[in-house]
């Protein structure tokens, strides 16, 4: 059953129920952020060229800005940020001719936007 409150009270206990979802959703937001962003990492460490093995492993996330009421993260390569563009898009060879791209990176933001939006979905209407 609830609460009985006169209707004086009425506002202050609205308020105080908004609040409390709020504080909720808003730590449920950040849990999804964050095992989405390290879902984006593994997705693209699993499909990353490998020849060494070492540009796949560099993949990480990075918390930019985290606030009461928000957190950005990012996913990013550490040390080999330099070729994700190139393996990503391919590109010219110096005497000639293109090496071909093999794309890991859009799908697996493409998954990442999807699996979020679900995420926030469930969070929110629970």
């Amino acid at each position: 059953m609830g609460k009985k409150i006169s209707v004086s009270q009425l506002s202050a206990a609205v308020m105080e129920a908004v609040q409390e979802y709020a504080d909720t959703a808003v730590e449920e937001v950040k849990q999804a952020v964050t095992e989405t962003g390290n879902e984006v990492r593994d997705e693209i460490q699993q499909n990353a060229p490998k020849n060494t093995g070492a540009y796949a492993r560099s993949w990480a996330v990075k918390k930019n800005k985290e606030t009461s009421q928000s957190l950005i993260v990012t996913v990013h390569s550490r040390n080999h940020y330099q070729l994700a563009h190139l393996l990503e898009f391919g590109h010219a060879k110096r005497g000639g001719g293109r090496v071909a791209a093999q794309p890991h990176i859009a799908q697996a933001e493409e998954h990442g936007i999807e699996q979020l939006e679900e995420k926030l979905c469930k969070a929110l209407e629970g």
